[in-house]
């Protein structure tokens, strides 16, 4: 056990899961009690109860998760709690690969703390680890097959663009990028901010979308034009609303729904070429210490009123059916895709990071 916790200290998401670390992952990965692999495959007419009771008994539920705090987590605790009084319920904010750091120490201690976890590739890297448990809902049912994990283990919470943006003050809307060719422009050298996939398993994501739809090629271009690099996807949309740099190369849709909101001079833009769509999936682990108040949380998540509140609290994005898209936002109906695919991503992770790191540097 302490084995597996040294070896996840020195890989962040952005950084690991080679083939050797996969597989110390899966020998070290902790035993499952019997009454919660039960539990949370059961789908027998009495499982409601049953959860329910068993919550009752545990009173409480952690959670880690990579949304913003005051508009998408706190929120949510507050709507669970109001929901079900009897479970308390804790959460811990961080960037993915911090929530995977936290995961090792808890496992080098032997004592796990997280329930349930969610962030971009968390779900992924849980079942390549061994960790995820296997579970049923009947409220994934509302969410579309191809966003699912086929083998059952995860599924996405919420969904963002991790697109381009420019500060309105520095460029005119006649002049704004509207492909990545157009960032290739030498008008824009110097002038422009991106998230670096060593350090924010987003930007990771994004960036492994559009090596896939444009090529490594472009990228060895757009190397070429004095970018800034910074640490964090929530770091470039404020780089453009304070006027540093004139245009994003990459950023959270969400907070530039929030610079919006702040009155900020920034406009989204939404490449012709396609914009990554990037899943954060929730998992709940083999050996969740409360298994009946983790899946009943779960269940909570994906219905339509949480979604609702996901999407209109934390500017995220959602497929459920029954979601509607506040008025002001561009419809995913009219976005192009560039789908996210952790499956394919994480076993070139330290590839795409060497590759960036080359080209851009760090």
């Amino acid at each position: 056990m302490v084995a597996l916790a040294e070896s996840l200290d020195g890989c962040r998401l952005s950084r690991c899961l080679s083939a050797a670390v996969v597989a110390i992952f899966l020998t070290s990965a902790l035993a499952s009690a019997q009454e919660s692999d039960n539990i949370l495959t059961y789908t027998g007419p009495d499982r409601a109860e049953r959860l329910i009771a068993g919550a009752k008994r545990e009173g409480q539920v952690t959670y880690y998760s990579a949304m913003i705090v005051n508009q998408a987590l706190r929120p949510l605790t507050a709507a669970f709690q109001k929901k079900y009084p009897f479970i308390k319920m804790t959460f811990w904010r961080a960037d993915s690969e911090d929530i995977q750091t936290r995961m090792s120490a808890e496992i080098r201690a032997k004592k796990l703390v997280v329930d349930v976890a969610e962030g971009t590739g968390i779900g992924e890297l849980a079942v390549r680890s061994g960790l995820a448990q296997e579970a049923w809902s009947p409220q994934l049912a509302d969410i579309p097959e191809y966003m699912r994990d086929r083998r059952r283990f995860w599924v996405p919470t919420r969904m963002s663009y991790f697109g381009m943006a420019y500060n309105t003050r520095l460029v005119p809307p006649d002049a704004a990028p509207k492909t990545y060719e157009d960032l290739l422009d030498p008008k824009w050298k110097g002038k422009m901010a991106k998230a670096h996939p060593g350090y924010s398993g987003t930007a990771l994501t994004g960036t492994y979308a559009i090596s896939k739809a444009i090529g490594w090629d472009y990228l060895e271009k757009l190397s070429k034009q004095g970018i800034q690099q910074l640490q964090s996807t929530t770091a470039t949309p404020k780089s453009i609303a304070s006027g540093e740099r004139a245009v994003m190369v990459d950023g959270n849709e969400y907070n530039m729904f929030m610079e919006i909101q702040a009155k900020s001079p920034v406009k989204i833009v939404y490449p012709k070429e396609g914009t990554p769509f990037i899943t954060s999936p929730t998992a709940i682990f083999k050996d969740a210490p409360h298994p009946n108040a983790a899946r009943v949380f779960q269940n909570f998540i994906y219905t339509a009123p949480v979604q609702q509140l996901i999407v209109n609290e934390g500017g995220n994005r959602s497929l459920h059916p029954d979601v509607k898209e506040p008025a002001d936002r561009t419809p995913l109906a009219k976005i192009k895709l560039l789908q996210d695919d952790p499956q394919g991503m994480l076993p070139q992770v330290n590839e795409i990071k060497k590759k960036y790191t080359t080209l851009f540097g760090n």
